[in-house]
């Protein structure tokens, strides 16, 4: 009978830093986000434009009746978040087009399968590198906690320039702004007004993010554990407990860090009249409750919780998929 406690999961013996077929991660990783960048593509759009401060004005305008009088009616059940999610996307495919409903993929997909490679290499080698180096070769939920706060830094700080690029694409049509043409154009665009530092905005909310990835990947391994018995059955029953477990994670993580990816959106919008009106994490923070109330920090949660809960699920069955198989 083994002494290991049941929350603690021994490293696979490797004389090396790195585990053998270090590599695995980083394929299995970007191939799992790739898959589900473009599953939820459209629940992306939806959700960068609720988060944005552009989109709710253009609401706004579009919401007079015909006495000339703003109608903005107040809807707090939970269920018509959902219910408006989906008229966001029935707009789109009407007033814009199918195509609209992938804005921003490009840079999307560019920006996806390195982070996700990035992120899956950190956490699924740099766990096997904390437990061998720091806890006797023993894996538990400090060494996962440990490992995903650095795979979160590093995918944050490799990617954020992407993540910008994708926001201005999402925003553009809803902004009023003419689109520009194409994820160059916004480079360049970015680049002639705001600099190299315009790459960078919202990284100080990227960051704070990281704690999203550390819950996540945390709380997926705890559940991976509970859910043991079914693992090497194979089937149905195995696979609906990776992709629950995967889900779960993801909604948890999701519900507690949330207000970070309204604020990161808003650092992230172009610039209104030439002028910038988000500076920094807490500036926005302030600005976002004093004009909009705390419920604006929550803008587009349905969207998004559609989006990465199948996700997270996709990405996280390929990726253990893709290393068994390997």
């Amino acid at each position: 009978m083994s002494d290991t406690p049941p929350d603690i999961v021994a490293s696979p013996p490797n004389t090396g830093l790195l585990p053998s077929k270090a590599w695995q991660h980083f394929v299995a990783g970007g191939l799992g986000g790739m898959c589900g960048a473009i599953v939820t593509s459209p629940f992306d759009v939806v959700k960068t434009r609720l988060q944005s401060d552009m989109f709710k004005m253009k609401q706004s305008s579009l919401g007079l009746a015909a006495n000339g009088v703003v109608v903005t009616p107040h809807r707090p059940n939970i269920l018509w978040h959902f219910v408006e999610t989906s008229n966001i996307i029935r707009d789109i495919y009407r007033e814009e087009s199918f195509q609209a409903l992938f804005r921003g993929l490009g840079p999307t997909l560019v920006g996806v399968i390195p982070a996700r490679s990035i992120n899956f290499f950190v956490y699924g080698n740099g766990k096997h590198v904390i437990a061998t180096q720091f806890n006797h070769g023993r894996e538990n939920s400090y060494v996962h906690l440990s490992a995903a706060a650095v795979a979160g830094i590093a995918t944050s700080t490799a990617t954020n320039p992407i993540w910008v690029v994708k926001t201005r694409l999402q925003l553009s049509q809803s902004s009023g702004q003419p689109i520009v043409g194409g994820s160059w154009e916004t480079i360049k665009q970015i680049y002639r007004g705001e600099g190299i530092r315009g790459f960078y905005k919202g990284l100080s909310a990227s960051y704070l993010g990281v704690t999203e990835g550390t819950i996540q990947w945390t709380l997926y391994e705890r559940l991976k554990l509970l859910t043991a018995g079914t693992q090497g059955k194979g089937g149905v029953q195995e696979w609906l407990g990776m992709l629950g477990s995967a889900g779960t994670a993801k909604c948890v993580a999701s519900l507690i860090t949330y207000p970070h990816e309204v604020i990161r959106t808003r650092l992230r919008q172009p610039l209104v009249d030439g002028k910038v009106k988000y500076h920094g994490l807490i500036q926005t923070l302030r600005l976002v409750i004093a004009e909009e109330g705390v419920r604006s920090l929550y803008g587009g949660l349905s969207a998004h919780l559609m989006r990465v809960i199948p996700n997270a699920a996709v990405m996280y069955s390929i990726y253990e998929a893709a290393l068994r198989w390997s």
